[in-house]
């Protein structure tokens, strides 16, 4: 049983350090060299988008309007993705 552990675990450390390599475009030996840092990288933004999740599902609940919460998640979202695509530049304060 701790065998297929190790074998799961192998596979997992390797497809991400393969997806590193291809989305960055770098040497897969390079990506190699940098799996712990991939790997504990990948490790945080896992638990950040969990405990984002879970705080977003709270607060979801514990409104009293969630519908309308959601809707305006969701037109937020969708209004950052659209401007994002549309390539909008906005303002810069500092220069």
């Amino acid at each position: 049983m701790r065998v297929l552990r190790y074998l799961a675990a192998l596979a997992g450390v390797l497809g991400l350090v393969a997806l590193t390599a291809l989305a960055l475009s770098w040497p897969f030996e390079k990506a190699v060299l940098l799996a712990p840092v991939i790997v504990v990288g990948g490790a945080a933004a896992v638990g950040l988008v969990l405990l984002w999740g879970k705080v977003a599902l709270n607060s979801l609940s514990e409104s009293r309007h969630p519908r309308r919460v959601l809707a305006y998640w969701v037109l937020g979202l969708g209004l950052l993705v659209a401007l994002t695509v549309l390539g909008v530049k906005l303002p810069n304060e500092g220069g």
